[in-house]
């Protein structure tokens, strides 16, 4: 579903800052060379990641869910001088792709990419985090928000994307029918009235759900 008027959002993308050449080399590989190249956080999203994470100015960034590595290369671009982000994928096929990018990026020695099951990842990793971007299997949304909520600094940030999924959160057939459905359904629903976090839904591509931990 399009949230938002297909000239509007051109528009918004003209006015707002251009990819990097980096990150526009490896847009147009994952849209030519990689199955479901939706799944890519692109220019616009990939812009508002990058400005919050400027405003966070970040020492220690988890992602879960790497995909080709766009939204990683996006969010360490506002990491402290000192600082790491962390990001994990499950899977291994586009492991080369997204360390050859790395590599070439400014921030190369900061990236750490991890290979494998995140629940059993992310324990592992040094904490607490100051920002967390959650774009993994949409059924276990929860645990991942579980795992790290404690975990946070004050202040810190979780951004959990694809939570209006076309707008089937708001189909009650779709919620009984489809588990990355309910899933995410219940995952706002949960995180949304968390004491611990200021919660802030943005109709963004598919939504990107906001948590500041207080």
């Amino acid at each position: 579903m399009e949230f938002i008027n297909e000239a509007i959002q051109a528009y918004a993308n003209r006015m707002s800052e251009p990819e990097t050449e980096l990150l526009a080399a490896l847009n147009r590989e994952t849209h030519t060379r990689v199955m479901q190249p939706r799944m890519l956080s692109g220019h616009f999203q990939g812009r508002l990641l990058s400005m919050l994470s400027h405003m966070l100015r970040p020492r220690r960034i988890l992602e879960i869910g790497t995909y080709t590595g766009y939204s990683a290369l996006c969010l360490a671009e506002g990491l402290a001088e000192d600082g790491e982000l962390h990001t994990i994928d499950i899977n291994a096929e586009q492991e080369k792709r997204i360390r050859s990018y790395f590599a070439r990026s400014t921030k190369a020695a900061a990236l750490h990419l991890h290979i494998g099951n995140a629940l059993d990842i992310i324990p592992g990793l040094p904490s607490p985090f100051d920002l967390v971007f959650i774009d993994a299997d949409k059924s276990n949304y929860l645990n991942y928000f579980n795992l790290v909520a404690e975990h946070m600094v004050p202040g810190g940030l979780i951004i959990a994307d694809n939570v209006l999924w076309s707008g089937k959160v708001l189909d009650e057939k779709e919620l009984t029918r489809d588990k990355d459905t309910a899933a995410l359904h219940a995952f706002n629903e949960r995180v949304s009235a968390d004491a611990r976090f200021q919660p802030l839904l943005l109709p963004v591509r598919d939504g990107l759900m906001l948590l500041r931990r207080k």
